[in-house]
């Protein structure tokens, strides 16, 4: 599912201080290329054994990936439950803990990113 009105849609940042503030929320940038990168946050919930994982796209504005300096702006942003043997599904209902997890470390997100 795609998450809307996060505020988070357009943002910009220079790669090292989006990674490092993606580190410190418990981000991971998992896929990478040249013009693009993901991060993800995995969400459990105990109670049923199921992960859920919170997905942040980037693109490139300026420069290239790996250059500290680059130019990154937040695409989209969704939620899914993992599936086995590997996957996401995204259309999946998501309780509403995870939800609430996911909207706390978007807005963290947000105000790290614009302050």
């Amino acid at each position: 599912m795609i998450i809307e009105n996060s505020g988070l849609k357009g943002l910009k940042s220079d790669l090292a201080h989006l990674d490092e503030c993606m580190e410190q929320l418990g981000f991971v940038r998992w896929q990478w290329e040249y013009y693009r990168a993901t991060y993800d946050l995995k969400l459990e919930d105990k109670a049923s054994r199921s992960e859920y994982f919170l997905r942040i796209n980037t693109r490139v504005e300026t420069g290239k990936l790996e250059s500290p300096y680059a130019i990154l702006y937040v695409e989209d942003t969704y939620i899914g439950k993992a599936t086995f043997p590997h996957g996401l599904d995204y259309n999946s209902p998501i309780p509403d803990f995870i939800m609430k997890a996911a909207a706390g470390k978007l807005a963290e997100l947000k105000s790290k990113l614009t302050h």
